[in-house]
C-alpha cells in the first residue's frame, strides 16, 4: 500500500520533509548504527575484510597487488607493462574499499540521500582518473602530428573513457543485474520513477554530448587547409580546419557548462523536493531484500572508521591511477589500441565498486536500487564527470573537447535506446529475466570487436569527404 503523506518514513522523517534539513540534522540512520565509537583497528580490519558481500570479500584477496605496484614503480621503473598490470589489478580492491566505505557512509544518511551519496563516492575514482589524464596530456610541438597515447596525446583516451564508462554501466553492469537477478526470480519489476526518469535524463545528456560531434561532421567538408601547396597562407576569411577546431572547442565548453548546471539541478531536485515516490520505491525493495536479516546483523564502521577507510582508499586509488597513466604511452606503444584502453579497460576498473554493488543488490532482489546504481553513475558521467574534464582542460589551456568519433557517440545513443526498451516493457513497469541479461551484458564486447571496423570505415569516409 502506498504510504500517506502524513506517514513517517523508516528513518524517522516525514515524507514531505526535504532531504537538505535531514542531511544537516546530525542524526545517524538506524541502518548505519555501529554501536561503537572512535577507531578500533581489529574491528576496522574485520569489517573491511567481510565487506558488503561475498564477491567483495574475495576481492580483498587482491590487496597484495597494491604494495607490489608501489614497489615495482620505484624498484623497476622501466618495467612499464608489469607496473601497469599490478596497478590495474590493485585498483580493484582500492575501488572496492572506496565503494564499501561510501555505502557505510550512505547508510548513516536518509535513504534517498544515501543512494545519491553512494553513487557519488563510486564516481570519485573516475573523476580522479580524468583529472590525472588531462594533467598528463602533452600537446604535440608545432609541425608534429597529434599522435595517440604513445605520443602523449591522452585526449582520445579520455573521450573513449567517457563513453566507455556510460556503456559499461548501461550494458555490461545492467545486463549482469538482469542475468544475476533472473537466477533468483523469473521476473523482476522496475518502477517507472527510476527507470523512465533515469533513461530520459541519459537520453538528454547523450544528445548534449552529440552536439559538438554533429557540428564537426556537418562542417568538416567545408573546411580548407591553412596553407596551400605553394606555401603561402590563405586568406583569413576562409573557413579553415583550425577555425573549425576552435569553434568545436568553444561549443564543447559551453555545452559542458550547460550539462553541469543540469546536473546541479538534478541533485538539487533530489535533495530539496518531496521524495515520497523514491522513498516508497526503496522501502518496497528493502522489504523484498532476501538477505536483509544478515545485513542488519553485519558489523559496521563507526563514523571515524568510515572517514579513515575513505581517506585510505582515496590515497591508494589516486597513486595507482597516476601509475596507470604514467605507463599508458608504453602500453599503447606495445600494441594495445588507445581506444580499447579507454573504451574497455579503464571503465571496467574505475567502475568496479559500482558494478559489484549493483550486482549484489540485484542478486538480493533489490532490483530498483540496483537499477539506480547502473543509471546514476551513467548520469553523473554524462552530466558532470565528462563536462568537468572539459572545464579543467579549459583552465589548464589544454584543448579537451567533446568531439567524439561519430560512431562511438551513436553507439551510446543506441545503447540508451536499447536499455530504455528493456525498461519500458509494459505500461509503468518493466519485466526482465536472465535471458535478457546475457546479451545486454555482452554488448560492450561486441562494440569493442567492431571498433576497429568502425574506425576503418570512418577513415574511408574522411578520405572521401
Amino acid at each position: 500500500m502506498p504510504m500517506s503523506n502524513s506517514q513517517n518514513t523508516g528513518d524517522g522523517s516525514n515524507e514531505n520533509t526535504t532531504l537538505l534539513p535531514s542531511l544537516i540534522s546530525g542524526r545517524v540512520a538506524h541502518e548505519g548504527e555501529s554501536g561503537r565509537h572512535g577507531f578500533h583497528p581489529r574491528h576496522f580490519c574485520s569489517v573491511t575484510y567481510r565487506s558488503s558481500n561475498v564477491v567483495s570479500q574475495y576481492v580483498n584477496f587482491l590487496w597484495p597487488f597494491v604494495p607490489l605496484a608501489l614497489i615495482f614503480r620505484y624498484a623497476l621503473p622501466h618495467r612499464s607493462l608489469l607496473i601497469f598490470g599490478f596497478a590495474y589489478v590493485g585498483m580493484i580492491p582500492s575501488a572496492n574499499l572506496l565503494g564499501f566505505a561510501g555505502q557505510e557512509f550512505a547508510k548513516k544518511m536518509p535513504k534517498v540521500a544515501g543512494i545519491l551519496i553512494e553513487t557519488t563516492f563510486g564516481s570519485i575514482v573516475e573523476i580522479i582518473l580524468f583529472v590525472v589524464l588531462i594533467v598528463k596530456h602533452r600537446e604535440p610541438v608545432e609541425g608534429e602530428n597529434a599522435g595517440n597515447g604513445d605520443e602523449g596525446n591522452l585526449i582520445p583516451i579520455i573521450q573513449a573513457a567517457i563513453l566507455g564508462s556510460i556503456l559499461a554501466n548501461l550494458l555490461f553492469c545492467l545486463g549482469l543485474c538482469f542475468f544475476v537477478g533472473g537466477l533468483q526470480k523469473s521476473a523482476q519489476k522496475f518502477h517507472a520513477a527510476i527507470s523512465e526518469t533515469g533513461n530520459g535524463l541519459l537520453l538528454v545528456a547523450a544528445f548534449g554530448l552529440l552536439i559538438p560531434s554533429a557540428f564537426y561532421s556537418a562542417l568538416k567538408g567545408e573546411t580548407t587547409v591553412s596553407k596551400s601547396s605553394l606555401g603561402f597562407v590563405i586568406l583569413k576569411d576562409k573557413f579553415t580546419t583550425e577555425a573549425l577546431q576552435r569553434d568545436i572547442l568553444k561549443i564543447s565548453q559551453l555545452t559542458s557548462i550547460v550539462l553541469i548546471i543540469a546536473f546541479g539541478c538534478y541533485l538539487f531536485f533530489n535533495a530539496q523536493s518531496q521524495h515520497s515516490v523514491l522513498h516508497e520505491v526503496i522501502e518496497m525493495d528493502e522489504h523484498r531484500d532476501l538477505d536483509s536479516h544478515e545485513d542488519q546483523s553485519r558489523m559496521r564502521y563507526t563514523g571515524t572508521e568510515t572517514i579513515v577507510a575513505l581517506i585510505v582508499s582515496l590515497v591508494f586509488a589516486t597513486l595507482l591511477l597516476i601509475y596507470l597513466v604514467e605507463q599508458i604511452e608504453a602500453v599503447v606503444h606495445s600494441g594495445v589500441p588507445d581506444q580499447f584502453l579507454g573504451l574497455i579497460l579503464l571503465p571496467l576498473v574505475e567502475k568496479a565498486a559500482e558494478h559489484l554493488t549493483a550486482v549484489d543488490e540485484a542478486y538480493d532482489g533489490v532490483i530498483n536500487v540496483a537499477l539506480y546504481h547502473c543509471l546514476g553513475p551513467s548520469i553523473q558521467t554524462a552530466l558532470f564527470n565528462g563536462p568537468l574534464v572539459v572545464i579543467l582542460g579549459w583552465i589548464l589551456g589544454k584543448p579537451m573537447d567533446l568531439n567524439f568519433e561519430i560512431f562511438m557517440i551513436v553507439l551510446v545513443v543506441l545503447g540508451i535506446v536499447v536499455v530504455g526498451n528493456f525498461l519500458r516493457d509494459g505500461e509503468n513497469v518493466a519485466t526482465s529475466n536472465g535471458i535478457e541479461g546475457f546479451p545486454t551484458s555482452a554488448s560492450p564486447d561486441f562494440d569493442n570487436i567492431d571498433t576497429a571496423l568502425l574506425k576503418d570505415i570512418a577513415r574511408v569516409m574522411r578520405r572521401d569527404l
